[in-house]
């Protein structure tokens, strides 16, 4: 296994967006480093725009979009975004937001009754804190679960037509069109970016499986370290990898960038 080395070219000069995972990216075994706060307080003050685009429940993204320096934060993989305008914090979907929470009481008794033959899993302990997913957990509050079990449940949720997507700590499911990179886009999009202007001034910043989407379509894309527990299972690959885990990484990368742009 050949990791990319940690370096960035001078194209990351024109990157005006950073859009981050959030946990094991800028987080780390569970806590979030003082690092990191300061990796994107910096990012800000440089000017660029900060956007954390995460599986976290909506409660969990209603603290960052309020609390932490981001400009914006995509939730739950795609579902909505919470962003402050005037002052105030927003919330936007691409559905009604009475038909979102339908389709998650649908789908969280269809995986309950999944975990039924898994009495070691469980659903994780933000899931009342959640508008659209239903997350299980996987490694968050309990010790990691095997490979194996994990492909078998998503798979099973994935024969309901349901999305399933796997991060170091949950497997995430919904019903609907959205993603990360989907919404990631739109948002951008409606910023005033075209496509190919979000290949220039546009990164990702990432960790695990449920990254690979964006790692596919953002070709100025980094790992954290950690991104090595599962390089032999991403078919699309990050550009860099920091030799720094989670939120560590990511203030190694934050570092690495603001000196490209200082130089340029």
């Amino acid at each position: 296994m050949k990791l990319p080395k940690k370096t960035l070219t001078n194209e990351w000069k024109d990157v005006q967006w950073v859009l981050t995972d959030v946990d094991d990216t800028l987080t780390w075994h569970g806590q979030l480093p003082a690092e990191t706060l300061i990796a994107l307080s910096a990012l800000q003050r440089a000017g660029l725009k900060v956007v954390a685009v995460t599986g976290a429940c909506a409660g969990w993204c209603d603290h960052i979009a309020q609390l932490w320096p981001v400009d914006a934060v995509i939730g739950e993989n795609g579902a909505f975004i919470m962003e402050k305008k005037n002052g105030f914090l927003t919330v936007s979907s691409g559905e009604l937001m009475s038909t979102i929470v339908e389709k998650q009481s649908i789908l969280k008794q269809q995986i309950i009754e999944i975990l039924i033959d898994y009495p070691e899993l469980n659903l994780t302990l933000d899931q009342s804190y959640r508008l659209c997913e239903v997350a299980i957990d996987i490694g968050q509050n309990r010790k990691p679960v095997s490979p194996d079990i994990i492909a078998e449940v998503m798979s099973k949720i994935n024969a309901l037509g349901a999305n399933a997507t796997a991060s170091s700590i949950h497997i995430n499911s919904w019903y609907g069109e959205h993603s990360k990179k989907a919404t990631s886009f739109s948002f951008l999009q409606e910023k005033g970016l075209s496509e190919a202007q979000i290949i220039e001034q546009a990164c990702y910043i990432g960790d695990s499986l449920n990254d690979e989407l964006m790692f596919a379509n953002l070709p100025k894309s980094v790992g954290v370290a950690n991104i090595q527990n599962y390089w032999n299972k991403l078919k699309h690959h990050p550009q860099v990898v920091m030799s720094e885990p989670g939120g560590y990484g990511f203030a190694e990368f934050s570092k690495l960038l603001l000196a490209v742009k200082d130089n340029s």
